[in-house]
């Protein structure tokens, strides 16, 4: 009976490491450990996003006059450019940063889970929007931010599922 007991409480735990598209709640320790690779072709340093006229690109920067918080990571990225998956991947779908479609030209993102993670990537036009992907493949492409707020320090928006702060990841 007891052998049952422990079994059963294992079998979970054996699941969710073999598993990368765990549920959000479930970070394994090895997350921990994990850091981004490449995102942007033309950044392969992963250099973030200072600030500029329309904000800064850390985690927690204050955005419409104090009102609300930044809850991702702005990676530096040129319009146009390639997207990498910053390790093996899956792919949840498309994500879209505004709700109401405002900003039409820039509305896309993919959903991504692996290494434990479920991430975002906002301002991204998918290659594809199903299955999974390897390091350093191609998941889309940077869109044309210049066009909607000429200025601004284009970037790739890192945003976590459980809208933690995705800083100590890069």
């Amino acid at each position: 009976m007891n052998t049952l007991v422990i079994l059963a409480a294992l079998v979970p735990l054996v699941l969710c490491a073999k598993h990368p598209s765990r549920p959000v709640g479930v970070v394994s320790r090895s997350s921990e450990m994990v850091k981004f690779g490449t995102l942007c072709k033309g950044n392969p340093a992963n250099k973030p996003r200072g600030c500029d006229k329309f904000g800064c690109g850390n985690y927690g920067a204050r955005r419409d006059g104090r009102k609300r918080k930044h809850l991702g990571l702005d990676i530096s990225c040129s319009d146009g450019d390639t997207v990498l998956t910053p390790f093996d991947v899956n792919i949840s779908g498309l994500a879209r940063p505004y709700k109401n479609n405002k900003n039409p030209a820039i509305n896309d993102g993919v959903g991504l889970s692996g290494q434990g993670l479920c991430f975002k990537l906002f301002y991204v036009k998918p290659a594809k929007t199903s299955g999974m992907l390897r390091k350093g493949e191609q998941v889309g492409t940077m869109l044309p931010m210049q066009k909607v707020y000429p200025g601004i320090g284009s970037h790739v928006h890192v945003q976590m599922c459980d809208l933690s702060d995705p800083t100590k990841y890069f």
